[in-house]
């Protein structure tokens, strides 16, 4: 049982790191998709991630409810892939109450993450590294996500940094 955590950029390489990470496993390989499909671009860029995914991988596309999912499917012999969680809590700040939201999925999340029986790669966006974002959304946003990248880094047995192509190796 082990949890990855890949954090990079936009187009860093990061999806691809960890997508080789869980097929170099003997596991059965779960691929948890968290987009919600609002514009053409998204679309794309899923189309794109469905057409390099391998097909005999099981996909689960969940959206809001990332809890649940761990605690049905992170077992022994399973590696679950999340992609991402970024795009995770972009869902949750769009609902109709995004701070209920966040506050009902982050518990059920890390509740589960404290009791997984797999292996689990979490994919994500490093969104701090740029200047404080004026709107309340995205401040909202930022504040949310490197909060989340901190709590699952320290539970983490690995974390990598994706810059490039490159992995840099921060755990």
């Amino acid at each position: 049982m082990s949890i990855t955590l890949v954090l990079g950029g936009a187009r860093s390489g990061k999806s691809g790191y960890a997508e080789n990470l869980a097929a170099q496993t003997s596991q059965n390989v779960v691929y948890v998709a968290t987009a919600q499909i609002r514009d053409d671009a998204i679309q794309k860029r899923v189309d794109l991630h469905q057409q390099t995914r391998p097909s005999d991988w099981l996909t689960v596309e969940s959206p809001l409810a990332l809890g649940g999912v761990l605690k049905h499917h992170s077992k022994q012999g399973n590696t679950v892939l999340v992609d991402c969680l970024t795009m995770w809590v972009t869902n949750l700040l769009c609902e109709e109450e995004p701070k209920a939201a966040l506050e009902r999925e982050m518990q059920s999340f890390f509740s589960e993450l404290d009791s997984i029986g797999g292996d689990v790669i979490f994919v994500s966006n490093e969104v701090g590294m740029g200047i404080i974002p004026m709107g309340e959304l995205t401040r909202d946003y930022v504040d949310t996500a490197g909060r989340l990248h901190q709590d699952i880094a320290a539970l983490a047995d690995k974390v990598v940094l994706v810059v490039a192509g490159l992995p840099l190796f921060l755990k």
